[in-house]
């Protein structure tokens, strides 16, 4: 009997939780969503989609970050960023420098997002196998995250500076980044301030 092909080879997956948090005061991913750190919600998605390898990159409350990961999951690799305070450039450059030669492609998750829905994932990985340089979900005609960079793209992230990420590097790639149909706003919903949590009120 034939056997189907791996639809996951050469694709890999990298959480940034490097950032200091300061709209939020800090240990952000480490605060209570739905029972446990907001970080296991990502690395939940994160681990659905489809790829060979999960790598979370940390910076700040390194210590406490890479315990929450070790907690949830001691077989995923950490790597640090050293330069983290620079901007998330620095934590997707040392992401992204960490894949494997043969890496056909990177998702590229962020910590503090835990609601994107698995369904655009695996749509995201196979637009780049098709052909596109990268692709990124949207909903409602906005752009959000994950995103999946190709391996072509991985030169330009080297020299990425500052605090956008790859959002300088979409700009630039028009019909070449493919766009993904996202079903809910889980895609573009972050946790930028506590009351951005469960059962955290708005305040004055």
């Amino acid at each position: 009997m034939a056997t189907e092909p791996d639809l996951n080879d050469g694709f890999h997956a990298v959480v940034l939780a490097a950032g200091s948090a300061t709209r939020f005061g800090g240990r952000k991913l480490l605060a209570d969503w739905n029972g446990a750190p907001l970080l296991h919600a990502a690395l939940d998605i994160a681990r659905a989609a489809p790829v060979d390898s999960l790598t979370v990159i940390t910076g700040a409350d390194a210590v406490e970050v890479a315990a929450c990961v070790q907690a949830f999951d001691a077989s995923i690799r950490q790597v640090h960023a050293a330069g983290f305070a620079e901007g998330m450039a620095a934590s997707l450059r040392a992401g992204i420098a960490s894949l494997p030669k043969d890496a056909r492609g990177a998702f590229v998750f962020l910590g503090d997002m835990p609601r994107v829905p698995a369904s655009t994932l695996r749509p995201m990985s196979e637009a780049v196998r098709l052909g596109a340089a990268a692709a990124a979900p949207v909903f409602q005609g906005r752009r959000g995250n994950p995103v999946v960079l190709g391996r072509g793209l991985f030169p330009a992230v080297a020299v990425l500076e500052g605090d956008s990420g790859a959002r300088s590097l979409l700009q630039t790639l028009g019909a070449r980044l493919a766009l993904i149909e996202s079903p809910d706003d889980g895609v573009l919903f972050d946790v930028d301030r506590p009351e951005d949590l469960p059962g955290r009120s708005p305040g004055p």
